[in-house]
C-alpha cells in the first residue's frame, strides 16, 4: 500500500514507518520536526518538512502521492502542557488535525488511522479498560483526542472516511535503529534510564501506599513494535472491510512504578536512585487496557508482552545512541 504517515519523524510514528518499509509498503512521511526527528525518518521513506495545518503544502504532497491510506501520528501529547496551553493543543490536535482530515476528503482518500490515547477514558471505575468504558477526558490533551474521535465519526458519515482509532497508554522500547528521544522526556523508563546513568539524581515514584502489589502505581506498558505492527493491521483491515471501529490496545497485565525500576536494575546491572514522593492528584491506582477486541478482530498479539524484554530493546537503543538522535 502507498501510506502517508502524519508524524513519522516522531518515536511512535517512526518506528512504524520502519515497520511499514519492511513490509514492503511505499511510505511518505510529514512532520514539521517540532518534535521529531529528521534522522529517525527511515531512509526508503519519501520525507516532506511541513506542518499539517499548512493546506497549500498537504495538496501539493497529496496531488504527488496517491495514497491508500493515511496515519496520523502528529500530536501533542504532553498533559501537564496541555493544561498550561490548552488552546495550542485543541489548535494543534483538533483542528491541524481537521486540515489533514479535509485535505483528504478534497483528494479522495478514504482510509484514517488514527493515533488516539486512553487518555480519553479519564479515571475509569474499572482497573482494565475496555473499549466501552466511560469516556470522561481530564485533560485538554484527551478531550482534543476524544473531540476528534468524534470528528472522524461525522467524517464517515458525511464523506465516507473510514478510520481506525487506537487507544494506549504507554509506549516503550526501541528497534535496533530507532527509539524514545523525547526533548523534554517525561516518560518513566527514559527517566529511570536516566537515573542509573547518573544523569538525574533519582527517580521519584509519587506514592507508595495504592492498593497494588507493592504500593506503587500499575500501569501498562507495550512495546512500541506491537503499536506499530497494530497500526499496520488496522491500515489493512480498513482496505478489507471498509468500516470505521475503535480498539484498545494493551499488553492485558499492568506493571508497577517499582517492577519498572527493579526490571531496569536487573536489566542494565545498574543501581537505581530512587526517592519516595507524595501521591500525584488524579493518579488512579491501576490502569490497564483490554485488547481482546482486536485481537480477535485483527488477529493482533504482542510479540513483547514481558517487561524486561521491552526495556531490554529500550537499553540497546539507549547504548547505541546515549544522547539521542544527532540531527
Amino acid at each position: 500500500m502507498r501510506i502517508l504517515v502524519a508524524g513519522g519523524a516522531g518515536y511512535i510514528g517512526s518506528i512504524t514507518v520502519e515497520h511499514l518499509v519492511n513490509n514492503g509498503d511505499e511510505v511518505t512521511v510529514i512532520d514539521n520536526l517540532s518534535r521529531g526527528h529528521r534522522a529517525a525518518v527511515h531512509p526508503a521513506a519519501t520525507f516532506h518538512r511541513l506542518d499539517i495545518g499548512d493546506t497549500a503544502a498537504l495538496d501539493g504532497v497529496f496531488a504527488a502521492g496517491r495514497f491508500d491510506a493515511v496515519m496520523h501520528f502528529c500530536a501533542s501529547s504532553l498533559v501537564g502542557e496541555s493544561v498550561q496551553q490548552p488552546l495550542a493543543y485543541y489548535q494543534n490536535n483538533v483542528c491541524n488535525g481537521l486540515t489533514l482530515l479535509d485535505a483528504m476528503v478534497r483528494h479522495h482518500v478514504k482510509r484514517f488511522v488514527f493515533s488516539s490515547t486512553a487518555a480519553i477514558f479519564g479515571e475509569p471505575g474499572t482497573a482494565t479498560i475496555s473499549e466501552d468504558s466511560p469516556k470522561s477526558p481530564l485533560n485538554p490533551y484527551g478531550r482534543s483526542k476524544f473531540f476528534f474521535e468524534n470528528i472522524l465519526k461525522d467524517a464517515d458519515e458525511a464523506h465516507g472516511v473510514k478510520s481506525i482509532c487506537l487507544r494506549y497508554f504507554n509506549a516503550a522500547g526501541a528497534t535496533a535503529q530507532r527509539g524514545e528521544d523525547h526533548r523534554p522526556e517525561t516518560h518513566l523508563i527514559p527517566l529511570v534510564f536516566d537515573a542509573a546513568r547518573g544523569r538525574r539524581k533519582a527517580i521519584t515514584i509519587f506514592g507508595d501506599d495504592y492498593p497494588t502489589v507493592d504500593g506503587t502505581c500499575v500501569r501498562d506498558y507495550i512495546h512500541v513494535s506491537d503499536l506499530a505492527q497494530a497500526h499496520i493491521l488496522a491500515a489493512q483491515y480498513l482496505a478489507t472491510s471498509d468500516r470505521s471501529d475503535a480498539f484498545n490496545l494493551g499488553n492485558g497485565t499492568g506493571f508497577s512504578v517499582r517492577q519498572v525500576v527493579d526490571a531496569v536494575q536487573h536489566v542494565t546491572g545498574l543501581n537505581v536512585p530512587v526517592e519516595m514522593g507524595a501521591r500525584r492528584a488524579g493518579d488512579p491506582a491501576v490502569l490497564v487496557a483490554s485488547s481482546e477486541k482486536i485481537r480477535k478482530a485483527l488477529g493482533w498479539n504482542p510479540q513483547y508482552p514481558d517487561l524486561p524484554q521491552i526495556i531490554e530493546s529500550a537499553w540497546k537503543w539507549v547504548q547505541s545512541h546515549p544522547d539521542g538522535y544527532q540531527d
